[in-house]
């Protein structure tokens, strides 16, 4: 009986643990690089085309861009949300805005900034 203990008690703190790790640390509004290549609503995803690493994971709408510290290129933008759009800032100073439900790929581009609206389409 003991022993059955101490293997459930093993299971669950490998399960704790093992969520602790997945979360990570960092900025509230960007997630830390996984090795998943899902998007799940309700976020807006930067994944790395390389691997197909998720590299940022943004949900918060904001009146001002959200500005990408790891200056990302060759990237695919996945916009999970139904009813907002995403815009997107090259390090030009140029933007382009991702639709609602779309996947936009950057190629050759250094983006340096992300902004979710609440607006449903492209302006």
């Amino acid at each position: 009986m003991r022993s059955a203990r101490t293997l459930a008690r093993t299971v669950c703190a490998t399960a704790v643990l093992g969520t602790t790790v997945a979360l990570g640390t960092g900025p509230v509004s960007a997630a830390p690089a996984t090795t998943t290549a899902s998007c799940a609503y309700p976020y807006v995803c930067i994944q790395r085309l390389s691997d197909g690493v998720i590299i940022g994971r943004f949900q918060d709408v904001t009146s001002g861009y959200q500005d990408l510290p790891s200056r990302p290129s060759n990237v695919n933008i996945i916009n999970t949300r139904h009813d907002d759009v995403a815009y997107i800032r090259y390090g030009n100073g140029s933007k382009v805005c991702v639709a609602p439900d779309s996947t936009f790929y950057i190629k050759d581009y250094v983006l340096t900034g992300i902004r979710i609206s609440s607006s449903a389409t492209c302006s």
